[in-house]
């Protein structure tokens, strides 16, 4: 087997296991979203995320200091950091993990939408029509007309919105913004957020809670270092599909935990959004596609601790469009 081919599968086997670590991740936050307040679990989760960013941090070997280079577009990004993450962590809360997948999975297709007022991307006749395939999608998922639409449905929409907008701001300023300064202003403002709304919801918890809460740090914080190095040994057109594996992992926990099994809109609408999200995909992929493939290069995540927004940022030239 080629030395290329190698490595894109191990990346590939990297990427499944970063994505089952992130799924597991949210079967903890919807376990415990049946106790406790969206607001009360990031707090907690970003508290104890701060033993591992420091030791992240004391390994960035990178000079300069915790002032961003970009002031608006950072403050920019982390008000949609601490957005996402509330909004999804609610979400998880009270849908079905498969439903909240599925909306999720139209991240890709924002991240395409956005790109062209923030990179000045231009998006051809294809991608728009993969993007309203996806929404088209999204639509079967959430039935209007047919079935109530819950804040949860609101919740998982803002929640794709925010990352989208996260990840095509990281694309745009990453090249010059320390990871440290993309790391710590989401989780401090999460933090000093979450510390304002804390004393209006919080509820005493049991010493093995506080531990599942650590276990939600622990969780993102290995699978954030695994897609990492997934992104850094194989090409970014294998590895960022395999974000659709956590539908798999949706369908095994809802059954087994939490007593879920899809209808089949469900099912549908996630199979027309991941279809439209691996297009684009593929079609950035191509030669002169895209200016700046910022869904390729954008490493796409909602939680809230240490390594959470993982947002990879390739600091290669830019190629100009064909």
């Amino acid at each position: 087997m080629p030395e290329t081919s190698r490595s894109n599968l191990k990346a590939a086997l990297i990427a499944l296991c970063s994505f089952a670590l992130f799924a597991t991740h949210d079967v903890v936050v919807k376990y415990l979203g049946a106790t406790y307040s969206p607001f009360q679990i990031i707090f907690f989760s970003v508290l104890l995320s701060f033993p591992l960013a420091t030791v992240m941090l004391m390994r960035d070997a990178t000079a300069g200091t915790l002032r961003p280079v970009h002031p608006w577009w950072t403050a920019l990004r982390t008000a949609a950091a601490v957005l996402t993450a509330s909004s999804a962590f609610y979400a998880f809360s009270v849908l079905p993990l498969a439903q909240v997948y599925a909306i999720l999975f139209a991240t890709p297709l924002l991240i395409t939408v956005l790109a062209i007022p923030i990179l000045r991307e231009r998006v051809g006749p294809h991608r728009w029509f993969a993007v309203l395939l996806g929404l088209a999608g999204v639509l079967v998922v959430l039935r209007p007309g047919a079935a109530p639409f819950e804040t949860g449905h609101l919740a998982a929409l803002v929640a794709a919105l925010g990352s989208a907008t996260s990840s095509v701001v990281v694309r745009k300023i990453g090249r010059a913004e320390r990871s440290a300064v993309l790391m710590l202003y989401p989780m401090v403002a999460n933090f000093l957020m979450m510390a304002a709304f804390l004393p209006m919801v919080y509820v005493p918890m049991p010493l093995a809670h506080l531990g599942l809460m650590g276990i939600v740090s622990i969780l993102a914080f290995f699978a954030g270092l695994c897609i990492i190095a997934a992104y850094r040994r194989g090409d970014a057109a294998v590895v960022a599909p395999m974000q659709y594996s956590q539908i798999l992992w949706a369908a095994g926990y809802g059954i087994l935990i939490f007593d879920e099994v899809g209808d089949p809109s469900t099912w549908v609408g996630a199979g027309i959004v991941m279809l439209s999200g691996l297009y684009i995909v593929l079609r950035e992929r191509s030669v002169g596609a895209s200016k700046n493939t910022p869904v390729l290069k954008s490493g796409r995540r909602y939680v809230s601790g240490a390594g959470a927004q993982i947002d990879m940022v390739e600091r290669e030239p830019k190629t100009e469009s064909g």
